[in-house]
Order: C-alpha cells, then structure tokens, then sequence
C-alpha cells in the first residue's frame, strides 16, 4: 500500500473541484487526525457509490437533535434509538415507547400514524434515571394527530420536549372506521356496504376515524334490547315476567337496507373518534319455589346515550308486577284482591320501548285466582280471567338488523324484543300454567332465551308450587357503513 503525506490537497488553477475516490471506494479518515480539504471556495466531491468512514468525531455535519425516520410503522412496544424518528400506530390497542439511555443531543421523533393517540394512549418512557423534562416519570401522547421530538440535554433535565404540534392534515376520509372487544362479532355484510357488530355481553365499540367528507356517514343505526324479567311463583295464580325495553333506529341512507321494527326511530346516532361501552343487561331471576315470590327485574341494556330498560317482574301472591322496559303481570291474590299491572315503557321513550302487563284475579276461591300476563315489546299482556289458565304475555317484534338483508329481508333472522311468559293458574282445575318463551306446562315457568329479552314465565301449579322462569338476557346490535 502506497502513502502520500502532504500538508494540503487543493485544486488545481481553474477547477476548484477535488474528488476523492472512485465509485465503491472507501475513503477512511482515522480516529485522532484532524484532516483539511480544500479552502475557501472549494467543492470536495465524493462520487456516487464511494463511502466515507468516519472513525472520529466529525463536527459541522449538521445540527444537533437531527433525526432520520424508520418508515417501518411500530404497533407495539419497543425500545427507540437516538436520532430516529418513528411512526407509532395505536388503533390496535396503547403501547409503550422505551427511550435509550440518553447522551448530550441525542434527539428522539415520534408521530402518531393513524390518528388514534387520543382512544389509545402512547406511553413514552425514560432509561433508568433518566428524566424526561426534570421528571423521571413517563410521558403521554394523547392527541390525534400528535407529533413529539425530543432531545436529550443534560441529566438535570434530561429529555427536552423540542417540538409538540398536532396535525390533522390528511387525505379525505371517505367513512368512519371502527374496532371492537368484548363479547362481540363484528362482520361485513356480503352483499353491502355495512358492517354490523352484535354485542351479547359487555365490551367496547371504538370509532377509530370518522369521515371528513359527510358528517351522515359518521351516524350509526343501532338495536338496543334490554333483559327480560323473571316469572314470579305462588301455587294460586303467579303474574308473568315482562319482556326487556327494545329501541331501535333505523336511516335508510345510514343503515339500510333491512327491515326495521315497527318501534324504530328515525334518528340514527351521530358518533365520534372515542371508544363506547357497551352493557348487555341480564335476565331476572324468578321467584323460587315455596316462597310466593314476585319475578325479579331484568337488567339495563347500554350504548352511548341510548338505554333500554330491564322488564319489570312479575307479581306473586297478590303482589303489582314490577314497572320497567315492559310491565310485569300482576299476582292472583285471595279474598278477591289481584296484583295491578306493572307499567311499560318506564322510564318513557319515544317510540314506547315496552308495553303494560296485565293485572291479576283474585278470588275468594282458591281455584279461581288468575296472574296476569306481563307485557312484550310489541304488545300488552292480558289481565287474569277465570276459568282460563293463566294468561298470555304480550307479543315481541322482530329486527332484520342483526341479519344480512341479502338472506333476511323480511326480518326471519331477527330476535324477539321480548315476548312475556303468562301467569300461572290455580292448583284445583288442573289447567297449565307458566307459559314463558314458548315453553308451557305445570310447575317452573319456562325461562327466556338467551340474548333475546323474553321475560320468564310465571310457575304453574299442579299441586305443588314450580320455580318462576329466568328471564332471557338483552343484545345490543350496532350497524355502519364502512364502504
């Protein structure tokens, strides 16, 4: 290997240019030597594909707290790396930023990437004892569209927070995006535009972006049905448990097309960047054999603004079914006194969420004591009627929201809104009792299924006393358009 030591490499006259290296070679310039390459007025070129090693401390190659940025879009915790800038999408759940161990300008970027810091926090975190601001605790991102630089000072005050701006210049958003969790099955329709999340427990609906060209695609069509009650028990006559509250909105330029219910509202919901939790209320318990007790009350069913009431429970002895999404049926009491209905559409909606249940019969007789039937989303129940069994709950209705419209157009795919068991009758004619969710028979009511809002029916009697049915629980079903 051949070596030149001069004291200065110029150019010659007139040229002004000095090149050193050719394409793929490595210029090396040693740890501890202070090199000079032209003078003033100089243009020193390296050639494309030529690399300048530097083993030193190169000073006046830019200003300090510069970065560069990894395009590779983070989605989970990770540790950064001084004079880095990264992109830190959250729509999928909050993580972490480690900072490293910080020397004096280093300089660390980060920038929301899908607009979702303020749903899903970005925790940012120091090294060790490092601070950030004078504080050795973490920082947060939590605005949409926030971009973050810091850069490493001193350790009095650590990482300095350089430039903290907020954004929101993006390209149009055509239609609002969203993510679930919980006990939910979100799924896009075959055949349109929708994607419908059906929720049969508690969870969370999150709107992830909303559209900036039509604030009506920023509305969401929605099922809302609360529980069902529970049937009550007494030997003589026993009100049936109501059915739960059922709302319903329905915008054919928003959740269309489907059948809607009759109960529907045309006013669908306007909805934002946030996350909406969302309560699925449970069913009521009956009353439990030998204790002539009234139904318990079904449960709340809850999103956004919207609530539907649990259904009121029905009535033993000669006790009022309970007030709520619909009323209980009243208990056949003796000495001619019956239990009053219980109201529907408590508190009130519009359009009514529920309907009345029916009253009881009591009389001085033991086998003439008749419960009332409890009330149903699409109807009330009937009042206790001797010699008749014990009477009919209310009738349900049916949504085709819940079912792709392409397969259920008319609604086959919906869910009961809650149709009330009936009373149970007397002990001495030998008549069924309990008719609860489409089971009849003596002794225990028949409960409500599961994610309907069917109230449970009343105990029958066939000389003995049954158990009041369960009340089946609510569902809350939520309808976008994503495309």
């Amino acid at each position: 290997m051949s070596e030149v030591k001069v004291n200065k490499i110029s150019p010659r006259t007139a040229c002004g240019t000095v090149t050193l290296g050719d394409s793929g070679d490595t210029i090396a310039i040693t740890a501890g030597v202070n090199t000079t390459l032209g003078g003033a007025g100089s243009t020193i070129t390296i050639p494309a594909g030529a690399t300048i090693t530097n083993s030193g401390t190169a000073a006046g190659f830019g200003a300090t707290g510069e970065t560069s940025w990894d395009t590779t879009v983070k989605t989970s915790t990770f540790t950064a790396s001084a004079g880095v800038g990264y992109f830190c999408n959250t729509s999928g759940g909050a993580f972490t930023v480690n900072l490293p161990a910080g020397t004096a300008g280093a300089s660390i970027a980060i920038a929301d990437y899908a607009g979702t810091w303020q749903t899903n926090n970005l925790t940012i975190s120091p090294n060790g004892t490092d601070k950030i601001g004078s504080l050795n605790q973490n920082a947060t991102g939590n605005v949409e569209g926030q971009s973050i630089t810091f850069v490493f000072v001193d350790s009095t005050q650590g990482w300095i927070n350089t430039m903290d701006s907020t954004s929101n210049v993006r390209g149009d958003i055509e239609y609002m995006t969203a993510s679930v969790s919980g006990a939910c099955n979100t799924l896009a329709t075959v055949d349109t535009n929708f994607k419908i999340a059906t929720f049969t427990g508690p969870g969370t609906f999150t709107v992830c972006s909303i559209s900036t060209v039509d604030a009506l695609r920023n509305k969401i069509d929605y099922v809302v049905v609360a529980g069902g009650s529970g049937g009550a028990n007494y030997a003589y006559g026993a009100g049936g448990g109501a059915g739960g509250g059922f709302r319903e909105s329905y915008t054919a330029e928003v959740g269309g097309p489907y059948t809607a219910s009759p109960l529907a509202t045309p006013s669908s919901l306007p909805v934002s960047v946030q996350g909406y939790s969302i309560t699925v209320g449970a069913g009521g318990t009956g009353g439990a054999s030998g204790s002539s007790q009234s139904g318990n009350s079904g449960s709340n069913s809850v999103f956004s603004t919207i609530t539907s009431a649990g259904g009121g429970g029905g009535g033993g002895a000669a006790n009022a079914g309970g007030n709520g999404g619909s009323g209980g049926g009243g208990g056949g009491g003796p000495d001619g006194n019956g239990g009053a209905a219980g109201s529907g559409n408590t508190p009130p909606v519009s359009p009514s969420q529920g309907s009345n249940g029916g009253s009881g019969r009591g009389r001085s007789s033991e086998g003439e004591r008749r419960g009332g039937g409890a009330g149903g989303a699409g109807g009330a129940g009937t009042d206790g009627t001797y010699p008749a069994g014990g009477s009919n709950g209310g009738a349900g209705v049916t949504t085709g929201a819940k079912s792709s419209p392409a397969t259920t157009p008319t609604g086959p795919g919906g869910f009961s809104g809650g149709a009330a068991g009936s009373g149970g009758s007397g002990p001495f004619n030998g008549t069924p009792g309990g008719f609860g969710a489409g089971s009849s028979g003596f002794g225990n009511g028949g409960n409500g299924s599961t994610n309907s809002g069917a109230g449970g029916g009343a105990s029958g009697a066939n000389g003995s006393q049954g158990n009041g049915g369960v009340g089946g629980s609510g569902i809350v079903v939520i309808r976008y358009r994503f495309q």
